[in-house]
């Protein structure tokens, strides 16, 4: 019965077409300081991160795959808007990851152990190597995100457009995806290091592996009950963290840095990401106005701790109360519910605590622009 119930509650939430999840990590926190900070940081390293993966998207094969997606305007397809941010998204910043291994590459700077014919190559205080590194972590990113845009055709509605337009949509981005992320594999090899391919590698199948487990539960079973915060915690990790702490990580085996300055990579990496997606699941709880149309994840981190704080027994009376005192159920309420409780003090929290670790990450390195650069974004990511 109480099964049935959320499932009418459910059908009344209006989210996005089941599918359409962006993978983009850092999205704008709404603040002009956010791209402030972003805008400085591109000076340091030479040009701005949104030409990096310009060559591959103006290749030809890409070309004639935009011409196909062309044919995706006018429907609904998910695809269609991701197309669009490649060129320009003023609430994304679609190649952060690709600009935070460059900072972290010019923060660290030349290691003793390199040769002097490697540092004769340094652009701005960048390896070549790690400059192609930046731009082959994009282009995976970049992949995901295609990827993601694949419409569940079971969960469709008659609102949702023609059939046969997002099984074209569903094509489309089943190919672009694998020919990006094959342009990005061919990169990787070109780097001529095997730890590097290899770690990468293994950040690919973390983010396939959080995927597999965000497709595993449904949304019905995140609004009854969800994960807990363990759980959460190593899902994010693994979609949202592994791919810049490792990619942060290999910056520094192609510099051959020492395995401190690799680990500090990696943890600033790790936290910063996790960091970044609490404030993005943060932004509609704390930001959001009343009255207004409101969406987020069940799953979202202050949901997941709301869920947990309270147990599951007063989380199904929770939503049984809504279900009996609001005749059209809709995210508002289930937002208030959330917010008169801790788990959004306990999400901010969290955030606070991994911006403050990546910051602890890189004390090591020597004081720099390009560190303070590294600084401030890792502030940002706690400012609403």
């Amino acid at each position: 019965m109480f099964a049935s119930a959320c499932s009418k509650l459910l059908r009344r939430i209006t989210f996005p077409i089941r599918g359409h999840r962006t993978l983009s990590l850092f999205s704008s926190t709404g603040t002009s300081s956010w791209s402030k900070v972003v805008s400085d940081a591109e000076k340091i390293v030479g040009y701005p991160t949104s030409f990096m993966s310009l060559r591959c998207l103006l290749s030809d094969e890409l070309s004639n795959v935009a011409m196909h997606i062309r044919k995706l305007v006018g429907t609904q397809h998910p695809l269609l808007n991701t197309a669009r941010g490649f060129v320009y998204d003023s609430k994304n910043n679609l190649q952060m990851r690709g600009l935070i291994v460059l900072l972290l590459s010019k923060a660290a700077g030349p290691s003793h152990a390199a040769d002097d014919a490697l540092g004769q190559d340094m652009v701005s205080g960048i390896y070549p190597s790690q400059r192609n590194l930046a731009e082959i972590v994009e282009l995976i990113n970049t992949a995901f995100l295609v990827h993601r845009g694949v419409v569940n055709l079971k969960e469709l509605t008659v609102s949702d457009g023609l059939l046969k337009d997002m099984e074209f949509g569903n094509k489309m981005a089943v190919l672009s995806g694998d020919f990006l992320l094959a342009n990005a594999c061919t990169g990787l090899a070109q780097l001529n290091n095997t730890e590097v391919v290899e770690l990468i590698s293994s950040a690919i199948g973390d983010v396939v592996q959080g995927i597999y487990y965000e497709n595993y539960s449904s949304a019905e079973d995140g609004l009854i009950d969800g994960v807990d915060v363990a759980s959460w915690k190593e899902h994010m990790f693994l979609t949202h963290g592994a791919l810049l702490a490792k990619s942060c990580e290999a910056a520094m085996l192609l510099a051959k840095h020492d395995k401190q300055a690799q680990t500090l990579a990696y943890l600033y990496g790790k936290h910063l990401s996790l960091g970044h997606k609490l404030n993005s699941d943060l932004q509609p709880f704390v930001k959001g106005e009343m009255g207004q149309p409101v969406t987020f994840s069940l799953n979202a981190a202050p949901v997941v701790f709301h869920r947990q704080l309270v147990g599951k027994d007063r989380w199904h009376q929770q939503l049984q109360q809504l279900d009996k005192l609001m005749c059209v159920f809709i995210p508002t309420q289930l937002l208030a519910t959330v917010k008169s409780e801790k788990g959004v003090s306990s999400a901010l929290d969290l955030c606070c605590f991994h911006s403050n670790k990546a910051l602890e990450a890189i004390k090591a390195f020597p004081s720099s622009k390009a560190r303070s650069a590294l600084e401030n974004i890792a502030f940002a990511v706690t400012k609403f």
